[in-house]
């Protein structure tokens, strides 16, 4: 009997525990949609640190664009880096994207490559990552225009 409460207990805070990761990401992601950035981190950062792979994409963004904090290329590149690994494709795509322009990282075309390549095969975002470089390439986005020719599209 005490060894099904201790492994009920030990179940039942990994679910708590994991609630509550994504309960201060959703809340951080709709205080970063509303542009209250320093509020955001407040609650995007405890999530992002515990492991949550879209709290990490954004606190990438955070840094990327100097959202709440001061703009860091490196710090940016390491939380994108964190979500990428964790097959996170906006992530894949954002690291591809420091390695191509060396934001944050030494500039790699063949790293660069890889991870954008990870990031437009994703089966989970994919799909929007491919649009996205499309909508951009229509726009005149000289990146975009630099990412689909380093990658074949």
């Amino acid at each position: 009997m005490r060894t099904f409460i201790t492994t009920f207990l030990l179940m039942l805070s990994i679910v708590v525990r994991a609630q509550s990761t994504d309960a201060l990401y959703n809340e951080g992601k709709k205080l970063y949609d509303a542009k209250k950035y320093d509020l955001a981190i407040k609650k995007l950062l405890p999530a992002a640190q515990k492991g949550h792979k879209k709290a990490q994409y954004h606190m990438g963004r955070c840094y990327d664009k100097g959202h709440g904090v001061a703009e860091n290329n490196q710090t940016a590149y390491e939380w994108y880096l964190k979500a990428a690994q964790q097959g996170h494709a906006k992530s894949q795509y954002q690291v591809g994207k420091c390695y191509l322009k060396g934001k944050g990282v030494a500039k790699d075309t063949a790293k660069a490559k890889t991870w954008l390549l990870k990031a437009i095969k994703n089966p989970k975002g994919g799909a929007k990552v491919r649009a996205k470089i499309k909508e951009d390439i229509a726009e005149g986005d000289e990146d975009a225009i630099a990412i689909a020719k380093l990658i074949g599209k």
